[in-house]
């Protein structure tokens, strides 16, 4: 089995500025090929959405609706069967059952956070900001299926609840060791991240994780990314802070990353941080640009350099 065979020609688009992006997320529902969301008709708003009482004050943020994680109401993009040199990949995997607060989220499909509107948006970035061959329709991937090796980049939501039989892990390994590569996102503190390593070392046992530096090359793609934010979810409209304020060592954002023996990276981490739910809401004038902004042209290096390494 192989991957399939990487784009031979990028001509892309140069320049995400702030002001391009607002323009862009401005025109999303008009000009998207999908439904989109309307939180005004939403009971109380942002903050009922959420799980939270109108006056901000945190009771159950875990109190999401189960609708948020099915995709039945969210409708499907009419490009879903588009034969195209990219799709978002997104990973499907077990919940670990006794990890995270209020059992009554334990029964959510961890994986699926976010989904499929941040996946969504992020590809319509990618359609709009280069000339990469997209679709707007994602795909959830199988570690036991072969479907597996078409997709080059995958993309992991809440891993440090993920629970990875061994079967499961030796797939993945072998995946990347291919040539796929492996973007991991919002898992939040230390517990999570040792959930995270339980599932990653088996794996690759061995393998170095290290601390990605700006001056590497995955972040001179296409966009020069020289100083690197804390992507904070969408409870940043109500807590003004970049962090997740319910996990205390949770605060300072590390980019990591995993190397193949000729120094690729299979995996790259972003812990303490929220890159999907950034371009989930990209459609949100109440989140803020700057961070929507500045995760698309993290995505998108990340996404290139998959696809050139």
């Amino acid at each position: 089995m192989k991957l399939v065979a990487r784009i031979s020609v990028l001509a892309l688009f140069a320049g995400l500025s702030s002001g391009l992006l607002a323009l862009q997320r401005d025109a999303f529902q008009e000009r998207n090929n999908f439904p989109q969301r309307n939180r005004s008709q939403q009971p109380g708003g942002f903050s009922q959405w959420f799980g939270y009482p109108q006056n901000g004050v945190q009771s159950s943020y875990f109190g999401l609706p189960t609708q948020r994680y099915a995709r039945g109401g969210a409708g499907t993009p009419t490009d879903y069967n588009a034969k195209t040199e990219w799709a978002f990949g997104r990973l499907v995997y077990s919940n670990l059952s006794d990890v995270g607060p209020p059992v009554a989220h334990r029964s959510m499909r961890r994986w699926s956070e976010d989904w499929p509107y941040g996946d969504w948006h992020f590809a319509a970035g990618v359609q709009r900001l280069t000339r990469i061959d997209a679709r707007h329709d994602d795909e959830t991937v199988d570690l036991t299926s072969d479907e597996l090796f078409n997709w080059p980049w995958i993309y992991g939501n809440q891993v440090g609840n993920w629970r990875l039989p061994d079967d499961q892990a030796k797939r993945l390994r072998e995946y990347l060791l291919k040539g796929g590569f492996l973007l991991v996102d919002n898992f939040h503190g230390g517990q999570a991240w040792q959930n995270f390593m339980a599932g990653i070392r088996k794996v690759f046992p061995d393998r170095p994780i290290e601390e990605l530096q700006t001056s590497d090359e995955i972040y001179h793609t296409l966009y020069d990314i020289d100083e690197r934010m804390q992507v904070p979810g969408a409870e940043y409209e109500l807590t003004g802070k970049t962090y997740v304020t319910y996990v205390p060592d949770g605060v300072e954002p590390h980019w990591r990353a995993i190397r193949d023996d000729q120094g690729r990276i299979m995996v790259a981490i972003c812990h303490n941080m929220h890159l999907a739910d950034s371009w989930e809401h990209a459609d949100d004038p109440l989140y803020p640009e700057r961070f929507t902004s500045f995760a698309y042209r993290v995505g998108i290096d990340y996404l290139i350099y998959s696809m050139t390494h």
